[in-house]
């Protein structure tokens, strides 16, 4: 057998200098990485708020925007419509507004908030549309006066008085109109529809004799001024409707997150949050000339109340980011100086029930 020796002094050989970074060199790259680092974290800093700013405005922008474009679906269908058949010539009202007048009280510099005598309040005036109009007449067929307290509604073709009552309930406002528009009044019923004779009982509070009604039996303020078409008596051929209004307002009861509102048969919906301005203004027709308003007046009563007048309503809304999220503590709008983002919008629309006969 062949034997090996192992040569130790045998394979590859060794440098005695090891490679690698020396230490002037590791503490070299450390500083740089350090400057280079904390620029970049300075320009993102810097970004950041930007960020943040552009971020929250584009959620305002469609906020505001999503919420106009609802307005503007229910303003536009004001008044009849949703039923053939009761399409007036003259229809009587459509729109309501409640304007408070410009106060600086309401809002508080400090901390930048905002109460209710700040804003308007919008109504829509609008049919219920599960409730089919009717008509109206003592308990026999003779008209009926709304002074009294009880009138009596006609069953409409294809529909029982037990189907009809059912409808009504102690609560509801109701609006008795004549057939050709050129009268109406309203008032809020004081039980619940009850079948009588074939026809439909229905109790209400009585209106004054000149048809128009207290504040709590009407509080969309269709009755506020006796120029709105008013009237007491109503004969078979005219109407008996069951309103379900639309209204806007701002719950101002958070004045630090005001949100406008939408409220129908009862159920209130928050459409807008962080609203710091709604106002709403209205072109008036002018019956003498046979025109409108050049301008939009944003004060109720300089048109004495007279709803019937409206051709055009003018929405205006400023809303905000959240109150100290603007992307930077020293941000300041020149709106009011708040540390948050503004945005206005403005529309016009045109009730096509008030205006189209125009």
């Amino acid at each position: 057998m062949m034997a090996f020796k192992f040569n130790k002094n045998s394979g590859v050989r060794r440098s005695d200098t090891a490679a690698g970074f020396t230490m002037i060199e590791l503490l070299v790259s450390v500083a740089l990485f350090i400057v280079i680092g904390g620029a970049a974290f300075s320009l993102s800093s810097q970004h950041a708020p930007l960020f943040t700013r552009q971020q929250n405005l584009t959620g305002l922008n469609i906020t505001m925007r999503n919420a106009v474009a609802q307005m503007q679906m229910d303003i536009v269908n004001a008044g009849t419509g949703y039923y053939p058949g009761t399409n007036f010539p003259d229809w009587p009202i459509g729109i309501t507004i409640q304007n408070n007048p410009t106060s600086t009280s309401c809002f508080n510099s400090a901390t930048h908030t905002y109460t209710a005598t700040c804003f308007d309040t919008l109504n829509v005036i609008a049919m219920d549309p599960t409730t089919p109009p009717s008509h109206p007449s003592d308990i026999g067929s003779n008209c009926v006066s709304t002074t009294s307290s009880v009138l009596f509604a006609n069953p409409p073709t294809g529909i029982t008085a037990a189907t009809l009552a059912s409808y009504f309930h102690s609560g509801d406002q109701v609006l008795v109109v004549k057939s050709d528009g050129s009268q109406m009044t309203t008032t809020i019923l004081s039980k619940d529809g009850k079948v009588s004779g074939g026809k439909v009982q229905l109790q209400h509070n009585p209106t004054a004799g000149d048809g128009s009604n207290l504040s709590a039996d009407d509080p969309l303020g269709i009755t506020t001024n006796p120029s709105n078409k008013l009237g007491t008596s109503f004969c078979t051929n005219d109407w008996i409707m069951k309103l379900a209004p639309v209204t806007y307002a701002v719950d101002a009861t958070d004045p630090v997150d005001p949100k406008l509102t939408r409220k129908q048969n009862g159920s209130i919906d928050v459409i807008a949050e962080q609203v710091i301005g709604f106002k709403v203004g209205a072109t008036i027709w002018n019956s003498a000339s046979n025109t409108s308003s050049a301008f939009y007046s944003f004060d109720a009563s300089s048109y004495a109340y007279n709803y019937s007048l409206i051709r055009s309503v003018r929405l205006s809304m400023i809303g905000r980011t959240a109150p100290n999220q603007s992307g930077g503590s020293s941000f300041q709008n020149s709106f009011d100086q708040g540390n948050y983002q503004i945005q206005a919008i403005s529309i016009a629309v045109n009730p096509r029930n008030l205006s189209m006969r125009d």
